[in-house]
């Protein structure tokens, strides 16, 4: 934690690293979701997400962006739909439960495409009348089929 002009805690960076956290992390993928590696079956997740809301008032930890790995960045013409649509689908999925569990009251997310395999994501949290929290993430695509 750092400290801000005023001399108070600035409690911006333990909302960062909470949403780092939440944006970095594999978290379990539906059932119907179609995993990047068709001879697998592992669904990934944390196995802490199982009883999280049980033990301890939590949420399940982690976005599904590892699903696009292997995808190609495609229109929205694809029958999964364009490639930066799901970006911003599952980082909304992953930061929802800040809101829900009012440690934001709002978010914005917004992904663009730069360059041949790189989507960036541009996420901004609201906590009411304090200061917003900007992060921007680059979503590489590493393993993308080459034709």
């Amino acid at each position: 934690m750092f400290r801000a002009p005023d001399g108070t805690l600035d409690d911006s960076q333990t909302l960062a690293s909470a949403v780092v956290v939440a944006l970095g992390t594999d978290r379990l993928a539906s059932p119907d979701d179609v995993l990047p590696d068709p001879d697998s079956t592992d669904r990934a997740g944390w196995w802490g997400d199982l009883d999280a809301a049980e033990l301890f008032g939590g949420w399940p930890i982690g976005t599904r962006l590892w699903l696009l790995k292997r995808a190609k960045i495609v229109g929205p013409e694809d029958p999964e739909g364009a490639t930066i649509a799901r970006v911003e689908q599952y980082i909304r999925e992953a930061l929802q439960p800040f809101i829900d569990m009012r440690i934001a009251t709002s978010f914005d997310v917004e992904a663009t495409r730069v360059g041949v395999n790189r989507i960036d994501a541009y996420v901004v949290i609201y906590r009411g009348p304090k200061t917003p929290v900007e992060l921007r993430f680059q979503v590489l695509w590493d393993e993308i089929v080459r034709t």
